[in-house]
């Protein structure tokens, strides 16, 4: 489906809907765009009205130059649900879409039907760490610019287990799941690239999020997702959530790393949809 822009809280958020039923909306990371999902689109489209969107500062949608928080994120998504007129909704939320999703989940807990929290962290633990993410995605689309295969290649270290990474350097032109290659990825990384501001913005929102002492409070039934080598969103931080979500439930993706929504698809898909539907 073409896409389409949303017009809510004084700027346009570029989105995407795909297939009939009930609604889910995904939330891409902080390296990412509504187009991360392509491994996830097709499959969950064949049972429900999917929907995609750049968050503020990425991709199509708007970019204002101030510093973004949590709240403001969530917002967004409560404008673009009332834009399309969806009472409630399904939410996934994977890396930093994981962070806003819990926001949204507890300040807007009428809105959400069941939730899914993949590869993500409930705070991030000092401004060191913040800092390390941040300066990761300014070295990253500074080197897009000079070699985007290079900065593919380095980014794929943190980003998939070293087996999945291993194939696709074997056959870069290899269609994993008849959907995606390397090469793919990297095309896709050239398009609409962040600015260095973007990042600056968006990295505001990690300083502050720690939620670790309300998240107990989300009582929507919760499927957590991680990666057995998840480098960026350790298993033990998605166990510190199972701990406190009493209606929650884990799957660990063995061979796994923080993109296992990709290199993983068809597994995680399919458990997305069991968790979904019953």
């Amino acid at each position: 489906m073409a896409e389409k822009f949303a017009k809510i809280n004084g700027l346009k958020l570029c989105y995407a809907e795909y297939g009939k039923g009930d609604p889910i909306i995904l939330i891409h990371g902080i390296g990412g765009k509504k187009e991360t999902w392509i491994a996830q689109i097709t499959e969950l489209s064949n049972h429900f009205r999917t929907i995609t969107f750049d968050i503020r500062g990425v991709g199509k949608s708007d970019r204002p130059n101030i510093p973004y928080t949590m709240e403001m994120l969530a917002d967004d998504i409560s404008g673009l649900m009332d834009y399309l007129k969806i009472d409630k909704t399904h939410i996934i939320g994977r890396s930093l879409g994981g962070m806003i999703a819990q926001y949204f989940s507890l300040k807007y807990p009428e809105k959400v039907k069941k939730l899914v929290l993949m590869t993500t962290n409930p705070r991030v633990p000092d401004e060191q760490a913040a800092e390390f993410i941040k300066k990761g995605r300014l070295k990253e689309i500074k080197e897009l610019k000079k070699d985007p295969n290079k900065a593919f290649w380095e980014k794929s270290r943190l980003l998939f287990h070293k087996n999945f990474r291993k194939k696709m350097k074997e056959n870069p032109e290899r269609k994993f799941y008849g959907i995606f290659s390397a090469q793919d990825l990297i095309e896709e990384s050239t398009k609409n690239p962040s600015r260095p501001q973007d990042i600056e913005n968006l990295s505001h929102t990690l300083r502050s999020h720690d939620i670790l002492d309300q998240i107990h409070n989300i009582n929507q039934e919760t499927l957590l997702i991680s990666g057995s080598h998840d480098r960026l969103t350790p298993k033990i931080s998605m166990m510190e959530i199972h701990k406190r979500i009493s209606n929650s439930r884990i799957e660990i993706i063995r061979n796994s790393g923080h993109f296992l929504h990709l290199s993983h698809a068809l597994e995680v898909n399919r458990i997305l949809i069991e968790f979904l539907n019953n």
